[in-house]
């Protein structure tokens, strides 16, 4: 799990790398709703916070670094379970879909191993704006213009 520092979500001021990224998709978001019942039963029983398994949730779906070698299985099921729901099937064929975990994960694979701070500080500025570029390539795929649809 992450750990966040002691600040408040509201005190962090943090820049959107995109314009649109911003209230409902700002980076940074604190999340506040009603577990259903039977998830929380699940969480205690298995012993893991609800915030932690979110996070895993995410990390997974993301594709990112973060413990790549144990979830391979994990993820596969994920990116078949996005494709059973649908999501995102309303502006791209599921080819494509698979093809954006498919480019996610080579991105995510990529970790400088060894490496001096310097170095990942580097290697993190340059995911970044890797990400922006794939968004971007994605986005403008089917020619869709920014704010035609709040769900993308």
């Amino acid at each position: 799990m992450r750990v966040q520092s002691t600040k408040t979500i509201k005190e962090i001021k943090q820049k959107p790398y995109l314009k649109w990224q911003n209230d409902d998709y700002a980076r940074l978001q604190e999340f506040r709703f009603h577990l259903p019942y039977g998830f929380l039963l699940l969480c205690k029983l298995w012993n893991i916070t609800p915030n932690e398994l979110l996070t895993d949730f995410m990390d997974n779906i993301s594709c990112g670094s973060w413990k790549r070698g144990e979830r391979d299985e994990a993820k596969k099921s994920l990116k078949n379970y996005i494709l059973e729901m649908g999501y995102g099937q309303q502006h791209y064929p599921k080819q494509d879909i698979e093809k954006m975990f498919e480019e996610l994960d080579t991105i995510g694979s990529l970790w400088p191993e060894k490496a001096k701070m310097k170095m990942i500080k580097t290697h993190s500025r340059w995911r970044n704006k890797y990400y922006n570029w794939w968004f971007k390539k994605w986005y403008k795929k089917y020619h869709r213009k920014p704010g035609t649809n709040r769900n993308v």
